[in-house]
């Protein structure tokens, strides 16, 4: 199990006890990884962030326009408001801003979780990360 699936089965399982926070960090080095997070807020404005988050992964790397404007028809996003978006560049502020915290933060891999402060690198298994957030949630109630 990747870690898409890992946490979301996470976040279902520990359900009111643990809370996901996305960051972006588009790789500086790949053409089309900062349209990409684009895409994912303009999905997430319409309540599709998870559905679009899969389908780039699955379909990487066509991440040009052309295929993220498919992707969105796919999901039945509002392709209008979604192509307004990411032409706008409607959430390039939070995607800079996103990217100087993880550079403040010496990080240089995705994915990279963070479990009450716990830095986790890389995919992991739902055991392992369940392993952890159990230890956290039982150091909480100390």
């Amino acid at each position: 199990m990747g870690a898409g699936p890992a946490v979301h089965k996470i976040m279902k399982d520990f359900d009111g006890k643990v809370k996901l926070v996305v960051k972006h960090y588009p790789y500086q080095y790949r053409d089309f990884s900062h349209i990409a997070a684009e895409a994912a807020m303009a999905a997430n404005e319409q309540g599709k962030f998870w559905e679009m988050h899969s389908i780039m992964l699955k379909k990487s790397p066509q991440l040009e326009k052309k295929s993220l404007v498919k992707y969105a028809q796919e999901i039945n996003l509002d392709v209008k408001k979604f192509t307004d978006s990411i032409d706008g560049k409607k959430y390039s502020a939070i995607i800079e801003r996103d990217k100087k915290l993880a550079k403040s933060m010496d990080l240089y891999n995705t994915p990279t979780f963070f479990i009450n402060g716990r830095m986790v690198v890389g995919n992991r298994s739902y055991e392992y990360l369940r392993k952890i957030v159990e230890e956290e949630l039982k150091n909480a109630k100390k």
